[in-house]
């Protein structure tokens, strides 16, 4: 079961984007484990979480579609070229380089989407997250004022 809850102030309610980076054929269980751990590391649920986002050659990948799916949210991917500006807050890997063409996923993805849905600089919520088969990282959104 995933755990939800519902914020008193919907308008004050902190909105977070995953950056999800894995490897091929992971398990949605084991994303999904990860995710879920990177938000309660932050004190939020899946109710904060407003997207997810990969690089653009795991925009098949079936686990990643599989948690999309099971979370309701979009899958958004993005090209090397397109996290190519995030790339200099981060630490990268010449491993991750050489299998995607950017030298780091989660991060610059949580980054681009964040900052795509905001229309603000986006800001990295605490450190990457990662087990044996992904990699995880939030971004936060800026509250919007529904008042």
């Amino acid at each position: 079961m995933i755990p939800r809850h519902t914020p008193r102030h919907p308008a004050a309610a902190v909105q977070v984007v995953a950056g999800l980076g894995c490897r091929s054929g992971c398990n949605v269980e084991d994303v999904l484990s990860l995710l879920l751990h990177s938000l309660q590391t932050h004190g939020l649920t899946v109710d904060n979480l407003a997207g997810l986002a990969s690089i653009a050659h795991k925009q098949s990948e079936p686990g990643l579609l599989a948690l999309a799916e099971r979370l309701g949210l979009q899958l958004n991917c993005f090209s090397a070229e397109e996290l190519q500006p995030y790339q200099h807050r981060v630490q990268g890997s010449p491993l991750t380089l050489a299998a995607t063409g950017s030298p780091a996923v989660a991060e610059p993805c949580a980054l681009a989407l964040a900052e795509r849905m905001d229309g603000n600089a986006a800001r990295q919520l605490g450190e990457k997250t990662r087990n044996a088969s992904a990699t995880c990282a939030l971004a936060l959104i800026a509250p919007k004022d529904v008042s």
